[in-house]
């Protein structure tokens, strides 16, 4: 027993370390026919359009999502359904990016013979110099020489892995020449935990607020602060900037003769506060280290007036935290 989980685990290690140097041997083949391939998507007015049969297409499939959730439209058009209508998919505009190992997929020629009658780039990934789609690629893209991470040989594995990176890399360097943001990620993954991730204190908070004057009476805190349900009353100074703010605790360490003064003189001043494009989850972090419940977001740019404020149930409502 084990003998024979201490093989199992000799081929994993085998299989990864394999499939790791051939990632190394990628890398270190990238050059000018990669440039020229980001250039073309690039230059397209219309999506990238992928293809490829077998493992090629699972890959495909994979690129395709990759690329349209960074900012680059794609979509993938299974070569076998492009033979019988789905051609009618792949436009003048678009570019095509094929996937092979062999370069020899007969599936993939009415694709390939698609572009080429219409004009439409095509750019080939394959691992055999010469092969015919990368004779027919307007950008060819060779894999490097690896051997597959099993004994046999015959099984794709290092050669999808390899596919599979040079399609991550294509996306990302698409998305850092295109400046492709935070906020825009989020547009495609508003669900989950990495919408949740994402998410803006601007998108949370509550624009109807317990405020009241610095020289308002403790009456008036009271009751904005039963009203607005919060658990706290945020204070105003007259240029109208949030000066303090009073909570329960504020109350009951002024509870003789509380309602004979003013706010400012219960309030605790220059709370804790959060900008409105400040991330959700880095409100949750201010909230957990003060041991509090509601934060006050604020204008930086207007003179720290309130324009808002977080309760962190919203935050755990949204998968926050």
């Amino acid at each position: 027993m084990t003998s024979s989980t201490t093989d199992f685990h000799r081929t994993g290690a085998r299989v990864i370390a394999r499939e790791a140097e051939a990632l190394g041997l990628l890398a270190a083949s990238l050059g000018a026919d990669f440039d020229a391939a980001v250039r073309l998507i690039l230059a397209a007015e219309g999506r990238v359009i992928v293809s490829g049969m077998g493992k090629s297409g699972h890959v495909g499939r994979k690129i395709a999502a990759t690329l349209a959730s960074t900012g680059t439209p794609a979509q993938f058009v299974h070569p076998a359904e492009a033979s019988h209508g789905d051609l009618g998919m792949v436009m003048r505009g678009d570019v095509a990016l094929v996937l092979s190992n062999s370069g020899e997929t007969p599936e993939l020629a009415d694709i390939v013979a698609h572009t080429r009658r219409f004009g439409i780039p095509l750019i080939g990934v394959a691992g055999r110099a010469g092969s015919t789609l990368l004779r027919q690629s307007d950008v060819a893209l060779l894999l490097p020489p690896a051997p597959e991470a099993c004994e046999t040989g015959i099984v794709p594995t290092t050669s999808t892995t390899m596919t599979l990176a040079l399609g991550d890399a294509l996306a990302v360097a698409l998305m850092e020449h295109r400046r492709f943001t935070p906020d825009q990620f989020r547009l495609f993954h508003p669900g989950g935990k990495l919408g949740a991730r994402l998410m803006r204190v601007a998108d949370l908070m509550h624009a109807d607020l317990p405020l009241i004057d610095q020289d308002a009476p403790m009456a008036d805190a009271l009751l904005a602060m039963t009203q607005k349900g919060f658990g706290v009353v945020g204070v105003t100074d007259a240029a109208g900037a949030l000066a303090g703010i009073i909570t329960d605790g504020d109350l009951r360490r002024h509870m003789a003769g509380l309602l004979d003064l003013q706010a400012r003189q219960v309030m605790t001043p220059n709370p804790r506060t959060i900008g409105p494009e400040a991330l959700a989850e880095r409100a949750v972090a201010v909230m957990n280290a003060a041991k509090i419940t509601s934060l006050f977001v604020v204008d930086p740019e207007a003179s720290r007036a309130a324009v808002g404020i977080l309760h962190i149930h919203d935050c755990l409502r949204a998968g926050v935290g």
